[in-house]
């Protein structure tokens, strides 16, 4: 198949020419209708101005004058002055000032976006100044057997990833590091992945001859809590995603750290066929939609992963057996999801709650009293829940 054909087209206006080039877009935004071409004559204030009336500028200069200049935009945007719905309002409610962040937010990648570069096939970039980019861009994108056009916003993104791939996030827990992929959520906070080093197995297991010693990780992502389990000496772990790409960063991450036999992944929507002893989620977070595919290991549209988890639970658990759920409680303090519906979805999924374990988060966010969410921030607790069938 042209994997080609199957991407969209961006299309402009250069030398008196009509010119088009394959468009890329990891976070699905489609191409700009208009397109300006820009050099390093382009002052801040123009390209400013053209991306907020929704007018791309396709670079021509340097690159690293590009990156001056999305920075220069970057500034302009976030001190413009933001209109408030209800003007004569003293305050906003949690949830309100969530919804006007992640829309300012939206507005902000939609201008910053604006900026575009051109890339020729195997990911070369002609520009003065540019750096190689050919790896990070092949570690998202694959081959590039054709010229196509991509935001400078996205671009650092990747090389960003990939920096991140290369050198690692260091697991304390595991005295190693895991190294994500293009794509699949970092573990950069690292107290939920202290819950689960640290709590206490289940009975069932500790019991269970070698043979019998099985959990289930869903939601694998970077392999990182299956890693974790293996450390502790399961003897045998299923780690599920439905992202190939996760899947791909996990059996990458066991096989690196040693456990590559002992943990065996699945592409699955959520549990694999069977049951186990132990059962660990850590879902999104924050049931809200996504407005990027990339979006999805943060935001849980209708708190889907979330409900399908619990409804399951039981069926696939041993009896005597335990779900762990990691969970903070971040949306209840911003007003989007209620500690009551939270044990009323553990009741619909007939379970029942063993035990918690509780801690605060050490990310800088959670004490910057600058952040619009910061009273969420500062009284979130991340939890894991140890839950049995009732």
């Amino acid at each position: 198949m042209n994997t080609r054909s199957l991407l969209p087209v961006i299309q402009w206006i250069e030398g008196g020419e009509g010119r088009s080039a394959v468009w890329r877009s990891e976070a699905g935004v489609s191409p700009p209708q208009r397109v300006h071409v820009a050099d390093d004559t382009a002052t801040a204030d123009a390209a400013f101005g053209l991306a907020c009336e929704g007018t791309a500028l396709l670079w021509r200069g340097d690159f690293q004058n590009a990156r001056q200049l999305l920075q220069a935009m970057a500034r302009r945007f976030d001190r413009k002055p933001r209109r408030r719905r209800n003007p004569g309002a003293l305050s906003h409610s949690p949830s309100e000032a969530f919804h006007q962040q992640r829309m300012a937010q939206a507005q902000r990648a939609r201008t910053l976006g604006m900026l575009l570069i051109p890339v020729e096939k195997d990911h070369h970039i002609l520009q003065r100044r540019a750096p190689d980019v050919q790896q990070a861009c092949e570690e998202a994108y694959g081959a590039a057997d054709a010229p196509y056009v991509v935001s400078l916003r996205e671009l650092l993104g990747l090389i960003g990833a990939h920096q991140w791939r290369k050198n690692g996030v260091e697991i304390p827990a595991l005295g190693g590091r895991i190294h994500p992929h293009y794509g699949v959520f970092s573990p950069v906070r690292g107290e939920y992945v202290a819950l689960v080093a640290d709590a206490p197995l289940p009975e069932l297991l500790i019991h269970s001859p070698p043979s019998n010693s099985l959990a289930f990780d869903i939601g694998t992502g970077t392999g990182v809590l299956a890693a974790v389990l293996a450390s502790r000496g399961v003897a045998r772990i299923i780690a599920t995603d439905q992202d190939q790409r996760a899947l791909d960063c996990a059996s990458e991450n066991l096989t690196r750290l040693g456990f590559g036999k002992q943990v065996e992944v699945q592409l699955a929507d959520i549990f694999p066929p069977g049951r186990a002893p132990l059962i660990v989620c850590n879902p999104p977070w924050v049931p809200a939609r996504p407005s990027s595919p990339l979006e999805y290991a943060i935001y849980d549209p209708g708190s889907r992963m979330l409900r399908g988890f619990l409804d399951g639970l039981a069926a696939h658990l041993e009896p005597g057996g335990e779900g762990w759920l990691i969970l903070s409680d971040l949306a209840e303090h911003l007003q989007l999801r209620s500690h009551s519906e939270l044990l009323a979805l553990f009741e619909q999924g007939r379970l029942r709650v063993l035990g918690r374990h509780d801690v605060r988060p050490a990310h800088p966010r959670a004490t910057d009293s600058a952040d619009p969410l910061h009273a969420a921030r500062a009284a979130e607790v991340t939890s894991l829940w140890r839950l049995g069938a009732t």
